[in-house]
């Protein structure tokens, strides 16, 4: 086979098991190398999460789904991240990186709103962690399958509901101990979810509306 035959063979594309694959685990290996960046500065990379109804808090929307106080937060966040991240990618690269930025942003923006609910501690709220992410990620999941009418993706929401449904006790509204867990960034992660898997599932809800207006013949 000449080069010139070669060349104008098309490129096989990549399953999306590898891209999910990669896409995720170039994601978790972010996160441990900014916690070993946070570690060396002494732990200064944390005081960036979201301070609730602080102009300067705004910034940790950004900032905080990236940022763990050690690495045992991290290593709670990491198989929850790489198991519902890959699932959420296989929806493809595309919708993965759009509710993420939707969990991300909407989830955040919550958090700085509802942050300082329940707080009894007297002390500045500072939230940081991936598990709103992961929230969003999780209900994402658990609804988006029934939006597009997909079984499969629905046995998929089953499976993650009967795996992880129980970590969805993590968002109902408790006291607010001092530096415990953020119940508030669950909860507006969890409602960036579902606000995601909506807002995704346009393309295959108004598909499905077309075909039933068309004329029967």
């Amino acid at each position: 086979m000449t080069s010139a035959s070669r060349a104008r063979q098309p490129k096989k594309k990549r399953s999306g098991f590898v891209v999910g694959g990669i896409t995720i685990l170039g994601f978790v290996a972010l996160l441990y190398v900014v916690e070993a960046f946070d570690q060396v500065s002494g732990h200064r990379l944390d005081e960036n999460g979201i301070r609730p109804l602080e102009t300067d808090g705004l910034w940790g929307i950004l900032f905080a789904p990236l940022l763990h106080a050690n690495w045992g937060h991290l290593a709670a966040n990491t198989g929850p991240a790489l198991v519902l991240g890959f699932l959420v990618a296989l929806t493809g690269l595309s919708r993965f990186l759009w509710a993420t930025a939707i969990i991300w942003i909407v989830g955040g923006l919550g958090t700085w709103v509802i942050g300082n609910w329940g707080s009894s501690c007297g002390l500045e709220s500072d939230h940081i962690g991936a598990s709103g992410l992961i929230f969003g990620w999780l209900t994402f999941l658990l609804v988006f399958g029934f939006f597009i009418r997909s079984g499969w993706q629905i046995v998929i929401g089953l499976v993650v509901l009967v795996l992880y449904g129980g970590v969805l006790w993590g968002a109902v509204p408790v006291l607010n101990v001092c530096g415990g867990v953020s119940w508030q960034g669950h909860l507006c992660g969890g409602i960036a979810g579902v606000l995601a898997a909506y807002l995704l599932s346009n393309p295959e809800r108004e598909e499905r509306e077309r075909r039933r207006r068309a004329p029967q013949r």
